[in-house]
C-alpha cells in the first residue's frame, strides 16, 4: 500500500519514500508518496524521482495498481523502462519523490474553480475533467440561455469571497445517509476504506472529493468561462480558463 500524503496536504511539493515494488512495464510503487494518482477527472502528477546516486528518474504520471492501494510512479519515454535497457531502483532504495509543482498548482487552482462552477450552476453533474489552469464540466441541463459573461461575473465574485478550502473525513454510511451532498452523475465518491474525504469551502459548497484544492479560493486568481457547449438535448458542456 501507497501512503497518499496528497489527501492530507496537498501543498507538500517532495517527500522521501522507499521503493517497494517495481511494475514489469518499469513502473515504481513507493511506501509513500506526494503524486497524486489519475482519477476523478484530474490527471496524474508528473515530476522526478531522485536517488542517492545524484540520477533522476523522470515521471509522466502517476496511476493506481489494480487494487487502488498501491500508486504506480510511470516513467516518461526514455527513462528506465526494460525494453531501453535503463536501470531500475531496488526494492528497498531510497528516493525523494518531487512534483512539477507548477503544474501540480494550476490543476488545484482549476479544480477549486470547478467546485465553485458547481455552486453557479446547481445542476447534476454527468463528466467533467481538470487541465493545467483549465478545466470543463458537463452539466445535465437544457441551455435556458446561459450567457458566459453573466457566468464568469458570478463565479469570479465566488473566487474573490477568499473562502477557506478545507477537507474532512465521514463515513461510507453517513455518505448513505446524505446522498444530497454528490453532484457528480458520472464520477462516483472514492470508496473501498470505510471513508469519504469531503472537500468544504466555507459558506459555500460541501462535497466527496479525492482531489487537490488550493487553501482559499482567493488563490484561483482570475476565471473566465469560455465556452458552452451543446453535447446533447440536456447536456452542456462548460468550459473555464483561469489567469
Amino acid at each position: 500500500m501507497t501512503e497518499p500524503l496528497f489527501r492530507e496536504d496537498s501543498y507538500l511539493e517532495r517527500c522521501e519514500a522507499e521503493v517497494v515494488a517495481v511494475t514489469p512495464e518499469g513502473g515504481v510503487v513507493l511506501d509513500r508518496t506526494v503524486f497524486y494518482a489519475q482519477g476523478g477527472g484530474q490527471p496524474g502528477d508528473s515530476g522526478l524521482l531522485r536517488r542517492s546516486d545524484g540520477s533522476e528518474i523522470p515521471v509522466a504520471n502517476a496511476v493506481y495498481g489494480p487494487d487502488r492501494a498501491a500508486i504506480v510512479h510511470v516513467p516518461a519515454a526514455g527513462g528506465p523502462l526494460p525494453a531501453a535497457g535503463g536501470p531500475l531502483p531496488a526494492v528497498g532504495e531510497r528516493v525523494i519523490a518531487e512534483l512539477d509543482w507548477e503544474k501540480r498548482l494550476a490543476r488545484m487552482q482549476a479544480h477549486t474553480a470547478l467546485h465553485l462552477l458547481s455552486v453557479v450552476l446547481p445542476y447534476p453533474v454527468t463528466g467533467g475533467s481538470v487541465g493545467d489552469g483549465e478545466g470543463r464540466l458537463d452539466f445535465d441541463i437544457q441551455d435556458a440561455g446561459l450567457d458566459k459573461a453573466e457566468l464568469t461575473t458570478r463565479l469570479q465574485e465566488l473566487i474573490d469571497r477568499d473562502a477557506p478550502v478545507s477537507f474532512r473525513w465521514i463515513t461510507d454510511a453517513e455518505l448513505d445517509a446524505n446522498p444530497g451532498l454528490v453532484k457528480t452523475m458520472s464520477v462516483k465518491p472514492p470508496r473501498g476504506s470505510g471513508r469519504v474525504r469531503l472537500v468544504e469551502i466555507d459558506g459555500i459548497d460541501l462535497q466527496p472529493c479525492g482531489g487537490t484544492h488550493v487553501r482559499r479560493t482567493g488563490e484561483i486568481g482570475r476565471a473566465e468561462v469560455t465556452a458552452i457547449e451543446k453535447k446533447g438535448k440536456q447536456n452542456r458542456r462548460v468550459r473555464i480558463k483561469l489567469g
